[in-house]
């Protein structure tokens, strides 16, 4: 059996690599794991459980809740909600697991599963590699410890969660909205209810667009990875920007007034200038990942902020952000992570803290985002070549010797090998377009003859 957990949890095709047995035997697998480690010792255990609306997520969820309960933990349900919200709530409500099921930007054929461990963190990589080690132990044949009669869980569904999450939100906003227009795109997904009810709580006019999920339709055409509808909307409404969520809420791009997108690194820059003003950004530092704009580096260098880069996943962010004390950090993806607030990024949080900064400095979101700007970046991928030698091949790293000192200062180089395919991604940064384009072509062609 290949690796289950990735970066972001367990995901795939619902129904056929996601199966409600898969589900059911994680869960049980996870309950085991945490009481092994003392996760539930001196008292009855209980689990948050919510979902995105996605269709598959109506018979995953069951099979969640079932695994879960046989294995002697109470469950709270709280239905559809962002995967943030779910964080937030396994903390709030004191619960020893939080189980989110979505697989975030995905098409509505995936589904995912991600487990929360107390106080609404991620789960730690040593408790996710032996859940899965104990799932397969079962799986092939080694019988549970079940408990009976008292013993097994009980089910709850938890209503209150969707205003105990509006309420954490608005209490963390420094300044109301009024006077604000903003159209949110929700994709049709696990915010559609949360965001805009947050936002006008706040005192914004909203207009919301791709806010009717019906199971089949998230992130279909809409939402954070399909902006286009959203720059219409808001040039037409004549408002003032635009917000867009991923399927389970976790990511926020935003749309300025002409239409033009501000991506995550445009609005972690703002929002470092918004909490070093407040006194909130801890060493005045922001962290972020190497696929950040350069741009971003030179405007915060500019700021007299500095930049701690990981390597790409919002998992490396929220890892340096913790062990040394930062509160800021993301991904140009829209991944943000204020660290005083969430355990994890969420996007409806980072809309409001966007508009709270609007209405804060009566500046327009684009005039605040012109604190950086954009290097034009060239990403080409490579498909198969040998990408283990990305780091050994001494004419690869001789060509990008010649290309760093040809870009100088204004210009960056990097080469990542994929995660998961055959190839090697090119990715070059330039202050013209068409030398980026020219030395991204001629790198491409070095890695191709170097490890083809």
């Amino acid at each position: 059996m290949g690796r289950l957990f990735g970066t972001d949890g367990v995901r795939g095709v619902a129904n056929a690599d996601l199966t409600a047995e898969l589900a059911l035997g994680l869960s049980v697998a996870a309950a085991h794991v945490l009481a092994e480690a003392g996760t539930f010792e001196g008292h009855r255990p209980v689990a948050v459980v919510g979902r995105d609306p996605r269709a598959s997520g109506e018979f995953l969820e069951a099979a969640v809740v079932a695994g879960l309960a046989s294995a002697g933990v109470d469950v709270l349900r709280v239905g559809v909600l962002p995967t943030p919200a779910v964080a937030h709530l396994t903390g709030a409500l004191g619960a020893d697991l939080g189980v989110m099921l979505s697989a975030s930007h995905n098409a509505m054929p995936d589904n995912g599963i991600k487990f929360f461990a107390r106080g609404g963190h991620k789960l730690a990589d040593e408790l996710e590699d032996r859940i899965e080690s104990v799932y397969d132990k079962h799986r092939t044949g080694a019988p549970w410890q079940r408990p009976t009669g008292s013993g097994v869980g009980r089910v709850k569904s938890y209503d209150q969660g969707l205003d105990q999450y509006i309420a954490h939100l608005l209490g963390v906003l420094p300044n109301r909205l009024d006077g604000l227009r903003i159209v949110l795109d929700e994709a049709h997904g696990a915010a559609a209810r949360v965001s805009p009810e947050a936002f006008t709580r706040a005192g914004a006019e909203v207009i919301t667009i791709g806010a009717q999920p019906d199971g089949l339709n998230i992130n279909d055409g809409c939402g954070s990875t399909h902006l286009g509808l959203l720059k219409a909307a808001v040039v037409e409404h004549k408002a003032d920007f635009g917000i867009a969520h991923d399927g389970d809420a976790d990511r926020c791009l935003a749309v300025d007034h002409t239409g033009a997108e501000i991506d995550g690194d445009q609005i972690l820059a703002v929002l470092a200038l918004a909490m070093r003003e407040h006194g909130t950004l801890r060493h005045d530092t922001v962290v972020a990942t190497v696929m950040s704009n350069l741009g971003f580096k030179l405007a915060m260098e500019a700021q007299g902020l500095s930049l701690v880069q990981t390597a790409v996943g919002d998992r490396y962010v929220l890892e340096s952000m913790k062990e040394h004390g930062f509160a800021l950090g993301g991904e140009q993806s829209g991944h943000v992570i204020v660290l005083d607030h969430a355990t994890t990024g969420d996007g409806t949080l980072t809309g409001l803290l966007l508009a709270a900064r609007v209405a804060e400095t009566g500046r327009t979101l684009a005039d605040l985002a012109s604190v950086m700007e954009r290097l034009p970046q060239v990403l080409i991928n490579v498909p198969d070549v040998d990408k283990s030698r990305v780091k050994t091949s001494a004419e690869l790293s001789a060509a990008v010797t010649d290309a760093e000192r040809e870009l100088g200062s204004t210009g960056r180089v990097l080469l990542r090998p994929s995660g998961t395919e055959p190839l090697v991604r090119v990715m070059v940064e330039a202050a013209d377009i068409e030398q980026a384009r020219s030395v991204a072509g001629r790198l491409a062609d070095v890695v191709k003859s170097a490890l083809g």
